[in-house]
């Protein structure tokens, strides 16, 4: 079933798909009438609609059945200091797929560039991609946070869980099973290209963040912050398997 995206306050029993979402259907997979499609709106709602009328720029759909998700009991954010953005740009599909609750990026002292103040239009849709692809019904949060490591902690008080990727800690530190077993809300805090500055990381430490490792081995940003949204998805299928 070809699934397609819808802002909530867009949902009726009778909708209408404009924009790119129309020129998809349309042009790219040259849908018809009477044809069943899947509705998404990032916030876990689901619906399945069926096309009953298209013209040259909008498609108009008919509820059929929708679900609502509940919201998951482990929620996982990951704040990164703003990197390059060569490798940058697959991330945002990536967290869609391993069930991020959040993508935040923060400005550190060796950021080599500016976090841009506000959200990227583009940026969301690369996720909204991936959430298509993989039939994930919740989108990440997005934030941006150019007053850096401040910004980030301050958005993170009433986290029950904060992690800081570092590499400078021992091989008794590594990031355990168990802390990727924790319900409520948990952040990891990751550090730009050249690492946290020794101001940052003090910080950050003195503000309740537990420092952890991934292993001996240097990481680059991107590959630290996958591999943690990836041990805890599956952590999360794990657990969901043996019930």
């Amino acid at each position: 079933m070809k699934t397609f995206f819808l802002e909530t306050d867009k949902w009726d029993e009778h909708c209408v798909l404009e924009g790119q979402e129309a020129k998809h259907a349309i042009k790219v997979l040259r849908m018809r009438t009477g044809e069943t499609i899947r509705l998404l709106d990032g916030k876990g709602q689901e619906g399945t609609f069926t096309i009953t009328e298209m013209d040259k720029h909008t498609v108009s759909i008919e509820q059929q059945e929708i679900i609502q998700h509940p919201k998951p009991k482990a929620e996982h954010y990951v704040a990164i200091g703003w990197g390059k953005s060569v490798r940058r740009g697959w991330i945002f599909e990536k967290a869609v797929e391993f069930g991020a609750a959040g993508l935040w990026f923060w400005q550190a002292d060796r950021s080599q560039s500016k976090v841009p103040s506000e959200v990227k239009e583009s940026w969301e849709g690369q996720m909204l991609a991936g959430a298509k692809q993989c039939d994930n019904p919740w989108i990440p949060e997005l934030a941006t946070f150019p007053t850096g490591s401040k910004g980030v902690m301050n958005r993170a008080e009433d986290f029950d869980n904060i992690f800081m990727l570092w590499e400078g800690q021992s091989p008794s530190d590594i990031l355990s099973s168990e802390q990727l077993d924790l319900s409520g809300k948990t952040l990891f805090i990751i550090g730009p290209e050249g690492g946290f500055s020794d101001a940052e990381a003090e910080y950050f430490k003195n503000q309740g963040a537990k420092p952890v490792s991934l292993g001996k081995r240097i990481l680059r940003w991107e590959t630290a912050a996958l591999l943690c949204l990836g041990l805890a998805w599956w952590k999360g299928e794990v657990n969901n398997a043996a019930r």
